[in-house]
């Protein structure tokens, strides 16, 4: 399952964040953990560099991009692989909203599309969607057409 979706700007501010299963007492400290550790590593690291810890049994892979980190949390069969492509989906479809690595304005001018994206990809912990051109679809805002 993966546990957790969370972005922090470069100053460790949380911007967005998406948790599955993970108790609300329990977020907290999730939330404190994965910012020190992007805080502890990310510094001097190469745009969609993947990092990868360990932690209670659980994998956390995360990244930078532009001017935001990018943290995922996964276990069982969300193991470092796993989440390794869920984040490049998830960098990859933001970059295309961006278009280009976000800054933190960027980000946040584009914030509801980059939720809906987030959305579509990652659903009630399991990664739904993987096709760039099926989530640029899916998110488009429009309604249906005919079948």
């Amino acid at each position: 399952m993966l546990l957790a979706v969370l972005i922090a700007n470069s100053e460790g501010n949380i911007l967005i964040e998406r948790f599955n299963g993970v108790p609300a007492e329990e977020r907290l400290h999730w939330r404190s953990f994965l910012v020190k550790l992007g805080a502890d590593n990310l510094e001097g690291v190469k745009n969609e560099e993947l990092l990868v810890a360990n932690h209670k049994s659980v994998y956390v892979v995360y990244t930078v991009l532009g001017d935001v980190s990018i943290f995922v949390v996964g276990k069982d069969e969300y193991d470092e692989l796993a989440l390794a492509e869920a984040i490049f989906v998830i960098t990859s479809a933001m970059k295309d909203v961006c278009g280009k690595p976000p800054s933190e304005r960027l980000f946040l001018d584009k914030y509801g599309k980059i939720c809906l994206c987030l959305d579509e990809i990652v659903w009630k912990g399991l990664l739904e969607n993987t096709d760039k051109e099926r989530i640029k679809r899916l998110v488009r805002m429009k309604p249906p057409t005919e079948f």
